[in-house]
C-alpha cells in the first residue's frame, strides 16, 4: 500500500520535475502510478522516491510524463483559433516578414503532432508564393508522442475536423492511414522537452512569429506556468501572436502582451517595440482585469437583496427608477431582463455595454447567457471564453463552458472547465453568485459542478 505521505511526496516531486500540478481527486491515480513505477524499477516506494528526488533521473520523468499526460487531439482542433490564425495572425506576420520571407512557429505541448502540422498547413495556405521558408517546432515531454508525431501517419478520426480540400491536398493514403505530405513534413520538426528546463537556444529572444500553447498552463504549478509564459512572451517576435487553450488565461492585461479577440476566440499579441517588464516577486500576473465602474453602495445592496430573494420584477423596477445609470447598474438591469425572459432586450442592452465599456468579463458573460438562452450556443461559447480569459478568477463562465461541453459529449474539455470552476467557486464574489447563479447559491453551484465533473469519463 502507498501511504498518504508517499503520495504527497510523489506529487511534490512531479511539481518540481515536470511543473505539473494535480487536484486532490487525482491522488488515487497518483498512488497507483507510484506503486506501478516502483515495481517496474524494482524499488520500494521509499527508495524510488529518494532516487527521483535526487534530480538526475530524466528518463524516469519522461516515462511518467508519457503515462500521465493527456494525448488525445486532432487536426485543426478548435477551428475558431485556426480561423483567427489564418485571417489575422498569419497575414500580419507575412506582411512583417516580407523582406526575410520566413515564418517560424512553435507548438508547445504538441502531443502526437496534429497541431504542429496544422500550423504548417495553415501557413502554406496563407503564403503569397512558394519562395518562403516555414518552420514549425513541436515540443512535448512524452517521448512516445514525439516519436508518433515524427511518423506523420494518422487515422481518419484525427482528421475529423479537417476540410476535404485540405485532406486531399496535404495528405495521401498509406496502409489504411493518412500520411502528411512531404512538403509539410519537411517544415515540421519535433523535440522532447521538459517545460521546466530553460534552454537558451530553444527560447531565443524575439524568434517566433506564432506560438500555440493550448490547454497546458492549467496543468502546471503557478511558478511553472509563470516561467513558461515569460519564456514564450520573450521568444515572440514583436508583433508575434500567442494562442492559449480555452482553459488557460493570462487576464486582460498580461505583462508584455495585449489581448485580441476575433473569430469568436481570444488570443494575445506582443506589441511591436515594447518588451515585457520584470515578473512580480511571486511570479504572478502583474495586472488584473478592469472592473466595471461600481454601483452606488446603497443601490447595490438593496437590489442584490431583492435578487437574492428572487424578487426579480421588484429589483428591475428599482433599477429603472435610477436617474443616472452607471455601467454596473446596466449590467444588473441586463441580468434582470434575462431572468424575466426578455432576452432580446437584455442582449441589446449588454451589447451596448460591451461596445462602449470595453473588455469587461461580467458583460461578456451576460452576453453569453443571452445568446445561450436564445439558442446561439456557438456564439455563447465564444462570449464565455472571452469572459474567462478576461478574468481568470471568474468561476461562472468556466461552469457554463463545462456544462455546454458535457452536453456536447466533449468530456475532456468539460472536465477541464468544470475542475477549474470547482476551485474558483470557493472564492467567487458574492455579487457574482447572486447575479449569475441562476438562483443557486455557492453550495448548490458547487454540487452541480461536482456532479457534472464526476459524470465525465476523462479527468486529466
Amino acid at each position: 500500500m502507498v501511504s498518504d505521505g508517499e503520495v504527497g511526496q510523489f506529487r511534490a516531486l512531479l511539481a518540481i520535475g515536470l511543473g505539473w500540478t494535480f487536484a486532490d481527486s487525482d491522488v488515487p491515480h497518483l498512488a497507483r502510478e507510484l506503486h506501478t513505477r516502483s515495481q517496474e524499477r524494482g524499488l520500494g516506494h521509499g527508495a524510488y522516491l529518494t532516487r527521483l528526488a535526487a534530480g538526475r533521473w530524466p528518463e524516469e520523468l519522461s516515462a511518467i510524463a508519457g503515462r500521465l499526460a493527456i494525448t488525445e487531439t486532432y487536426f485543426f482542433r478548435h477551428g475558431e483559433q485556426f480561423r483567427a490564425l489564418s485571417e489575422v495572425a498569419l497575414p500580419d506576420r507575412i506582411a512583417a516578414r516580407g523582406s526575410q520571407r520566413a515564418l517560424r512557429m512553435l507548438s508547445v505541448g504538441c502531443s502526437s503532432g496534429e497541431e504542429a502540422y496544422s500550423l504548417a498547413i495553415a501557413a502554406g495556405q496563407a503564403l503569397p508564393d512558394q519562395h518562403w521558408t516555414v518552420s514549425v517546432l513541436g515540443l512535448d515531454a512524452n517521448p512516445a508522442m514525439v516519436r508518433k508525431a515524427a511518423v506523420a501517419c494518422y487515422s481518419a478520426w484525427s482528421l475529423r475536423e479537417t476540410p476535404d480540400v485540405v485532406r486531399e491536398t496535404y495528405f495521401h493514403p498509406r496502409d489504411g492511414l493518412y500520411e502528411v505530405n512531404a512538403r509539410i513534413r519537411a517544415a515540421v520538426t519535433f523535440r522532447q522537452h521538459n517545460i521546466t528546463e530553460d534552454e537558451p537556444r530553444l527560447w531565443r529572444a524575439e524568434h517566433y512569429d506564432v506560438i500555440f500553447c493550448r490547454n497546458l498552463l492549467m496543468y502546471l504549478t503557478q511558478a511553472a506556468a509563470a516561467a513558461l509564459t515569460r519564456r514564450m512572451t520573450l521568444a515572440l517576435a514583436p508583433g508575434g501572436y500567442l494562442f492559449l487553450g480555452h482553459t488557460d488565461s493570462l487576464g486582460s492585461r498580461p505583462d508584455g502582451l495585449e489581448p485580441r479577440a476575433s473569430n469568436s476566440t481570444f488570443y494575445y499579441r506582443r506589441p511591436a517595440g515594447r518588451a515585457p517588464t520584470p515578473v512580480t516577486r511571486r511570479g504572478e500576473p502583474a495586472a488584473t482585469p478592469p472592473p466595471l465602474p461600481p454601483q452606488r453602495p446603497e443601490t447595490n445592496g438593496r437590489i442584490l437583496a431583492l435578487v437574492y430573494e428572487e424578487r426579480f420584477a421588484e429589483a428591475l423596477r428599482e433599477i429603472e427608477k435610477i436617474d443616472e445609470v452607471r455601467p454596473a447598474d446596466q449590467l444588473t438591469r441586463g441580468m434582470l431582463l434575462a431572468q424575466a425572459g426578455r432576452l432580446d432586450e437584455a442582449e441589446t442592452l449588454v451589447r451596448g455595454l460591451v461596445d462602449t465599456g470595453g473588455l469587461y468579463a461580467d458583460a461578456h458573460h451576460l452576453l453569453g447567457v443571452c445568446l445561450e438562452g436564445g439558442g446561439s450556443v456557438d456564439a455563447a461559447i465564444g462570449q464565455f471564453r472571452l469572459a474567462a480569459y478576461l478574468d481568470p478568477a471568474f468561476a461562472m463562465p468556466r461552469l457554463r463552458l463545462g456544462l455546454l461541453a458535457r452536453r456536447r459529449g466533449d468530456d475532456r474539455d468539460a472536465a477541464a472547465e468544470l475542475d477549474r470552476a470547482l476551485h474558483l467557486l470557493r472564492d467567487e464574489r458574492d455579487d457574482r453568485i447572486v447575479l449569475f447563479g441562476g438562483g443557486f447559491g455557492r453550495i448548490a453551484l458547487t454540487v452541480v459542478c461536482r456532479t457534472a465533473l464526476d459524470a465525465c469519463t476523462v479527468r486529466r
